[in-house]
């Protein structure tokens, strides 16, 4: 993206700027570039970003599948001009802030605005949704023993497998963080591809595993997610990021604040689903959604 230079005109003349608008309004020449990450939600909600800006008569360019750190350094360097991020992601790996000892989600937020504003980034506004991990159950067994909290498996995890990523029960914001604070330990740890986890529990080779919470697949193959009521887990809230240039256009930051609060976690989740399981096109997933939602003119 950083050789693609757009002629934007202004008051004083004409000059050159990458990646998107400031103060331009629809019809005129400037691409707002559009960021995302490599996996469902993100190209969903990219092409949602697309639409609602495409229906104000601004032109948009989609740059999907880029990391956290490409989107990050993108957006400081104007090559990207506003994309979907994550509290937790933003305050740990993008702003490299210290843990906290209770992951309070407002606190995590004021954190990540703050720390993002001295970048030059505004935080738009929260979607609604968060993107956690989580720990589930099988739904009928949850069910059956009352399990809906973390702390209330805790009687029962003594007897029971934990199927982890590779990566969740290694890493400090993860299982040794939830073993800390609830005190729960588990019969045995068997870490497996991400792929595996849900074939695991199915067949009962597991007994819990950590999914994220807007992953299709908790419905699909019918678990219960737990809730961490002692905020072990970093929250990952949804978040529209954009440049600070681009922030002071009222009409672009209209056309996307429409979106605020507006997602919650089951709906992303069927939404995601319509991706994975449906294998729908994530564009068409995007306006079906808007138009339903009065959104967009269709």
């Amino acid at each position: 993206m950083a050789g693609i230079l757009i002629l934007l005109c202004v008051a004083a003349g004409c000059s050159e700027t990458a990646g998107g608008t400031d103060a331009t309004g629809p019809g005129e020449t400037a691409t707002i570039v559009i960021g995302g990450k490599p996996f469902n939600e993100q190209y969903i909600l990219a092409e949602m970003l697309g639409l609602l800006l495409e229906e104000q008569g601004y032109k948009t360019e989609i740059k999907s599948g880029m990391n956290d750190l490409t989107l990050y350094e993108g957006i400081k360097k104007d090559q990207v001009d506003v994309y979907v991020e994550y509290t937790g992601t933003a305050y740990s790996q993008l702003l490299k802030l210290p843990p906290l000892e209770t992951w309070n989600p407002d606190v995590v937020h004021e954190d990540v605005v703050s720390g993002l504003s001295k970048e030059g980034i505004t935080v738009l506004c929260r979607l609604g949704f968060r993107d956690d991990y989580t720990i589930a159950v099988r739904k009928g067994w949850a069910d059956e023993n009352n399990v809906s909290t973390i702390e209330d498996l805790v009687p029962y995890a003594g007897d029971m497998v934990f199927g982890s990523d590779l990566v969740f029960h290694e890493r400090e914001d993860g299982l040794p963080r939830v073993r800390e604070v609830y005190g729960i330990t588990f019969k045995d740890v068997k870490p497996m591809s991400p792929t595996l986890v849900y074939e695991a529990i199915a067949n009962k080779q597991v007994d819990a595993i950590p999914p994220y919470t807007t992953d299709s697949r908790v419905d699909l193959y019918r678990l219960r997610t737990l809730e961490d009521t002692k905020a072990a887990l970093p929250p990952y809230e949804s978040m529209i990021v954009m440049r600070d240039g681009l922030a002071g256009n009222e009409n672009v930051t209209a056309a996307l604040l429409v979106l605020e609060n507006r997602i919650d976690t089951e709906t992303m989740r069927s939404l995601n689903a319509e991706f994975d399981i449906d294998k729908r096109d994530a564009r068409t997933i995007a306006r079906d959604y808007l138009v339903r939602e009065g959104l967009i003119s269709g």
